[in-house]
Formats: structure tokens, sequence, C-alpha cells
């Protein structure tokens, strides 16, 4: 699938749920532009910014829960947004590590920064969608899921561009309406990488199902299902092998593939 695909697929899912994402990505800006813009000299910041670190965690689970809720065609509602006040513990642990582990790369230069950013980008919805699962070993299934996978996470997230600078001319009140925009077609994009997902959603061409859901690909005995993937079925070694340190960074130039 194209970004454009993607966009697409979550316009429709939106259809009927604009004003609960909007609303709830509204309620978001407001908690945290609280918890990050307070400048008063009486210990009032400290306050703030000790509640936004303790809150932020659960709102981003809860926000990640709407946006893939809509991804699937389900109900949304605003109370998903406080789910992960449900769950606090792996919650606070995932949005703290994966934002430490991201300013620790950003330190050591930019690039390494962003490309830990989108290998992170999945553990959210894996948290989500595994409720045993510790929030490092989400955030280890993300690094696994997004190989190969962060330049095209890039592609889909750059096509919003033109959303965008449209924004700037409304001073950002038309963000609220592209955040859950974006937020979907990246659930949809998680979704993708799901084996589970890509037979429920592939496209039947003959007797070959593409799980790409590209009906104009070229099928034959020799390369039928090529232009597929499966994030994990790739690498055998990759699924019995532990992840990697997270400050290992052999193999850089492709990392951002």
């Amino acid at each position: 699938m194209r970004a454009k695909d993607y966009r697409q697929s979550a316009w429709q899912s939106l259809k009927g749920k604009w004003g609960v994402c909007v609303l709830a990505f509204l309620i978001f800006d407001l908690i945290s532009g609280a918890c990050a813009g307070s400048y008063a000299n009486d210990g009032t910041a400290i306050v703030f910014s000790i509640a936004g670190l303790i809150v932020m965690g659960p709102l981003t689970i809860g926000l990640s829960a709407i946006g893939l809720n809509a991804a699937r065609d389900k109900e949304v509602e605003m109370g998903m947004l406080f789910n992960g006040f449900k769950d606090f513990g792996r919650s606070w642990v995932l949005y703290f590590t994966n934002n430490l582990f991201i300013i620790l790369w950003t330190m050591l230069f930019v690039i390494p920064g962003i490309i830990k950013t989108f290998a992170y980008s999945m553990s959210y919805y894996i948290l989500i969608d595994n409720p045993t699962m510790s929030a490092s070993q989400a955030r280890k299934k993300s690094i696994e899921m997004m190989k190969g996978n962060k330049w095209r996470l890039f592609c889909l997230e750059f096509s919003f561009i033109g959303w965008l600078l449209l924004s700037l001319l409304t001073l950002g009140i038309l963000l609220f309406w592209v955040m859950p925009y974006m937020e979907v077609a990246r659930a949809k994009f998680y979704l993708s990488l799901l084996p589970e997902e890509e037979v429920q959603d592939s496209v039947v061409n003959g007797d070959i199902v593409d799980v790409d859901g590209n009906v104009n690909s070229e099928f034959d005995n020799n390369n039928a299902g090529a232009n597929d993937f499966d994030a994990f079925a790739n690498d055998d070694k990759a699924q019995n092998a532990d992840v990697r340190d997270e400050f290992d960074f052999s193999s850089s130039d492709d990392e951002f593939k």
C-alpha cells in the first residue's frame, strides 16, 4: 500500500467518528499544554511538569487506542482517552522509556533520534493489543516490526505536509482535524504490518492472495507474493535471536530502510 492508500482508508474509517476524535485531541492538547506551559516562579511550574510526566503516558495510550479502534472501524468513545490509567504502570513505563531513549539518541546525533522515533512508533499499539506484554517487550517488538518499514512510515507522515502547511493559515485550528487523520492513518499502517490483519484485509487475485492489497501486481510461479510483506516471516533468525542492545548502532546504513 502507498501513502495515499493509507490516507484514503483512514478518511473512510473516520466517517461518523470525527467529533469524538477531534474532541479527544483537543482535550489531550489542553492537558499537555497546561502541563508544559506554566512559567510561574512560585513552584507551580514544577508541579505541572511532574503532573505532565505522570499523566502523558496513559493519555498517549488512550489516544492511540482511539486511533486504533477507528482504524479497525470499531466504535470510539471519549472515555477511551483515559483507558491508559487502567493500566497505568505499563503505559507510564513505555512512555517514559521511549522518550528517554529517543532523547539519549538525539543527544548523540539528531538522525539516530529520528530513526529510533520511527522504530518505537508501533509500541503503543502493540501494548494495547497485548495486555500481558511488558513495555520493554512492546518496544522490542516495534523495533522488529519496523525493520524495513521506517522509510515507508516516514513517507506516509510526510504526505500530510500539505495539510500541516494549510493548518498554519488557520492559526493551528485545523490541526485538531489533521492530527486524528494522521493518527488513524498511522494505526492503519500498524494493522498492515500484522500478519493476521493482512490475511483479513487481503485481496484474492485468482489463486494467489495479494496481502498488500495491490491487485495490479504481476504474479507468476516465481515471484508470487514477492511484493508482500510480513514483519517477521522474512527473517527466521530474528524470531529466535535476542533484540540487539538499545545502544548498538551497528549497520546504521540500513537502519532507516
